[in-house]
């Protein structure tokens, strides 16, 4: 399942180390990595409602190139790190609340269709998208402060990154499998879920 996140996670990860060096060139190769991502996943047969985030960063990666190319200079661009953070909380949250929750499209490829229709199934991808629904809510915030009070902390910076993605990635490799014994046990045990 790591992988599908990495992948999915790929245009983010390539627009905050290449933007490290250029916002222009950060954006760009953001914008690329995510067209090609989402033309993959179309081509494949993945469905566009199982595909939220991976449309939702192509609009993030657009919206940002095209203001690294029409405003060079803008102070927006210093804050970068946390508007892509703030954007993907955003995209997040709005997945639970249509009740389709992100996590849902990445699972889908690695379950048969049966399973994706069980309600442990989308339990279990509700809890994990909250997990990183709150996980990028928490970092947007800590990025932007960082960004405002020692934007040249690098190491600050990447430290704050990498504990925001590490806790709800640590989650989503652990919960699903404690999810799934613990509703083995209560079906075992005759305990109604």
């Amino acid at each position: 399942m790591a992988k599908y996140y990495v992948r999915t996670f790929l245009p983010w990860i390539l627009l905050a180390v290449v933007s490290g060096v250029d916002d222009l060139a950060g954006a760009l190769t953001g914008l690329v990595a995510a067209a090609v991502l989402l033309g993959d996943d179309l081509r494949r047969g993945h469905r566009g409602d199982a595909l939220f985030l991976e449309i939702s960063t192509c609009a993030f990666m657009a919206l940002l190139t095209a203001l690294a190319f029409t405003v060079p200079g803008s102070p927006a661009l210093d804050y970068g790190a946390s508007l892509a953070i703030g954007w993907l909380a955003l995209t997040a949250w709005a997945t639970l609340a249509a009740g389709r929750p992100f996590t849902e499209g990445v699972a889908r490829r690695q379950v048969s269709e049966a399973v994706a229709r069980t309600g442990l199934f989308r339990t279990i991808n509700r809890v994990l998208t909250a997990v990183w629904a709150g996980s990028f809510t928490v970092l947007a915030v800590a990025l932007g402060c960082v960004q405002h009070w020692a934007p040249h902390d690098t190491a600050l910076l990447v430290a704050c990154k990498i504990a925001g993605f590490a806790v709800p990635a640590v989650v989503t490799a652990r919960y699903p499998d404690s999810a799934r014994r613990r509703a083995s046990k209560a079906v075992a045990g005759g305990v109604p879920r």
